[in-house]
């Protein structure tokens, strides 16, 4: 059991000098003070208190370290709602307008391009073809399978060009 007495000397005596290393390194008052509580809860805690001559070097070490991991955890915690919150809401905003494009475009195709430019159209960009194998499948010319897909093109651009 630890002596509460020695526990409250080494509080009385070093707390202002902790506090201020914890508060130059955290920029926070509410964090400082959090920091330096939790060193003395541990201490509390422990089995053991450090040595008179070696208290000083203790403590302000323990300070240092719970900073650098308050710091380490508040800078983790950012990146992590930027990249998960922040971003992801972006990110999936930007997917759900694409993919409300992508529905647009494809239905403009089914009601208003003709064959066989809906079909070179849908085989191009469902079907992730080459132009050269759609105009095997389709047993065309390319250059009349691109003069088609050219025109599908052009009709979907003026179409949704902003």
């Amino acid at each position: 059991m630890i002596d509460k007495t020695i526990l409250h000397r080494l509080f009385c005596h070093h707390y202002s000098e902790m506090i201020h290393l914890a508060r130059t390194l955290l920029y926070d008052d509410k964090e400082a003070q959090d920091t330096v509580q939790d060193v003395f809860v541990r201490l509390l805690e422990g089995d053991s208190l450090p040595a008179e001559d070696k208290a000083r070097a203790y403590l302000m070490t323990a300070v240092r370290n719970g900073c650098i991991n308050r710091i380490k955890r508040k800078t983790l915690a950012e990146q992590y709602q930027k990249l998960y919150s922040l971003e992801a809401e972006a990110d999936w905003q930007n997917a759900e307008q694409r993919i409300a494009m992508l529905q647009a475009i494809s239905d403009y195709a089914d009601s208003h391009l003709t064959e066989p430019h809906r079909t070179i159209f849908r085989l191009r960009f469902e079907e992730d073809m080459k132009l050269k194998d759609i105009a095997s499948q389709l047993d065309m010319n390319i250059k009349t399978v691109f003069k088609y897909f050219s025109q599908a093109i052009k009709s979907v651009q003026k179409q949704f060009k902003p």
